[in-house]
């Protein structure tokens, strides 16, 4: 099986920083492609950014400019830098990581359990 868990999150005032991280670990053979999505209350979940493998990536229109993605394929991690955040920031955010498994040639995608960020106003 893989797991992922992200860690990071945190309560910070308006025009702050956080950095989180996701690790996954387990049965990896590849990662192909990693994620950010977030949830605010009573809102659907949306696509923060997303990186590949080669490292490229690509960002939501609310984020662009303050956030960063960047990967470690040897560890298995991706971090998303947030800078500049404002309240509307505030949100679960969550981490996927789309796995080749040793064990299942076919790529599946997996998600951590959420880390809480809150911007203060």
């Amino acid at each position: 099986q893989v797991q992922v868990v992200e860690s990071g999150g945190g309560l910070v005032q308006a025009g702050g920083s956080l950095r989180l991280s996701c690790t996954a670990s387990g049965d990896i053979a590849r990662i192909n492609a990693m994620g950010w999505y977030r949830q605010a209350p009573g809102k659907q979940r949306e696509l923060v950014a997303t990186i590949a493998r080669s490292g490229s990536s690509n960002y939501a229109d609310s984020v662009k400019g303050r956030f960063t993605s960047s990967g470690d394929n040897a560890k298995n991690t991706v971090y998303l830098q947030m800078n500049s955040l404002k309240p509307e920031d505030t949100a679960v955010y969550y981490c996927a990581q789309t796995v080749t498994r040793y064990a299942n040639p076919f790529p599946a995608t997996y998600w951590g359990q959420g880390t809480q960020v809150t911007v203060s106003s």
